[in-house]
């Protein structure tokens, strides 16, 4: 039996989510998470075969618990399921030590087929993603940044002060501000409205 940490925010998501995999009889969700901080214990109190993460959790991303994972128990496969396009943080997401990542809208099937590739030690990212990852040229300049700069930029689009920020990630104000600096340079930006006007023009980092 594969055990399975479900880890959302969103409570009939996660039922949604539950009641699918109950139909598999090789798979349960051994428990449920609604926070990074939730999940980060639960991981450490106990084993699992495979958690499922959102990167969108109340308090600290998802990409905090990436690092939590990689840190505690580097051989547990974490297969991350967003909201957000595969193309614009599937990649960030690998980097970051995801062992897959698939969007909230695929079907059953690909979901279950996700969950075989991570399972059996393999990266997972759609057919669709492929190209565009041939492809960096072509890819806007947020494509370049980093899953921990990718996390900043969430926050601060969401509204977040830079000591907000230092606080939910736990780093200090000035390196946060040394991460904002960066973004900015990536993006060709100066200011956090030129910022927030190309998180909405791209659909990066905004709240759902």
């Amino acid at each position: 039996m594969i055990d399975i940490l479900l880890v959302d925010d969103h409570t009939i998501f996660r039922s949604g989510l539950r009641r699918l995999i109950s139909d598999k009889p090789d798979l349960r969700v051994a428990a449920e998470a609604a926070s990074s901080a939730e999940a980060l214990s639960s991981i450490r109190d106990r084993d699992f075969d495979l958690v499922i993460l959102d990167i969108n959790l109340n308090g600290r991303s998802g990409f905090e618990v990436l690092e939590g994972v990689r840190r505690t128990k580097p051989h547990l496969p974490v297969l991350v399921m967003s909201m957000y396009p595969e193309e614009q943080f599937g990649t960030a997401a690998i980097r970051a030590g995801a062992h897959g990542y698939i969007t909230k809208d695929v079907t059953p099937e690909a979901l279950f087929n996700a969950i075989h590739n991570v399972l059996t030690g393999r990266r997972y990212l759609s057919q669709t993603a492929s190209p565009i990852e041939r492809c960096a040229d072509q890819q806007p300049p947020h494509y370049r940044l980093s899953a921990r700069e990718l996390q900043i930029l969430q926050y601060i689009v969401n509204g977040k002060s830079l000591t907000e920020i230092g606080r939910l990630t736990f780093i200090s104000v000035k390196t946060v501000s040394t991460y904002r600096s960066r973004i900015l340079e990536k993006l060709n930006l100066t200011t956090n409205a030129q910022l927030i006007e190309y998180a909405i023009r791209f659909g990066v980092g905004t709240a759902p």
